[in-house]
């Protein structure tokens, strides 16, 4: 397996650049298979969704369509994939934010009763509680 940090991800996305945006593709197209493929943590997924909805301004509409191709693409392997998936539906619907719906993913998988939270648009998302 082989790590793949934010930026190659974005690069790739967002082919904005010709050298990296190059060198990204050919890493994904040529040198990740399903027997060797890229894994890709939580933290770089939070990074590249941040990244393309501040430094980019795409829609939530096109980060998860991002997000679903990432998860779809049978050479990486997504850490927390079904998390990722259902943050993934929660930014697409417009329930909250990417990483608002990540950190209660996870801490349902984690068996938390409840997330608390002093972030009034979290609290649209299941789960989550003003302390």
């Amino acid at each position: 397996m082989i790590g793949l940090d934010t930026n190659i991800l974005v690069r790739y996305i967002a082919q904005d650049d010709p050298v990296q945006s190059l060198k990204a593709r050919e890493i994904f197209e040529r040198r990740l298979t399903e027997k060797d493929p890229g894994f890709v943590s939580v933290v770089a997924v939070v990074e590249t969704v941040w990244v393309l909805d501040r430094a980019y301004g795409l829609s939530s509409q096109e980060i998860s369509a991002a997000i679903e191709r990432m998860l779809q693409t049978d050479v990486l392997f997504v850490e927390n994939e079904q998390e990722v998936f259902t943050a993934m539906v929660a930014l697409r619907s417009g329930e909250g934010s990417f990483a608002d719906a990540l950190i209660g993913a996870l801490g349902t998988r984690a068996g938390c009763a409840r997330i608390l939270t002093f972030d009034h648009k979290a609290l649209r998302l299941p789960g989550f509680e003003l302390p």
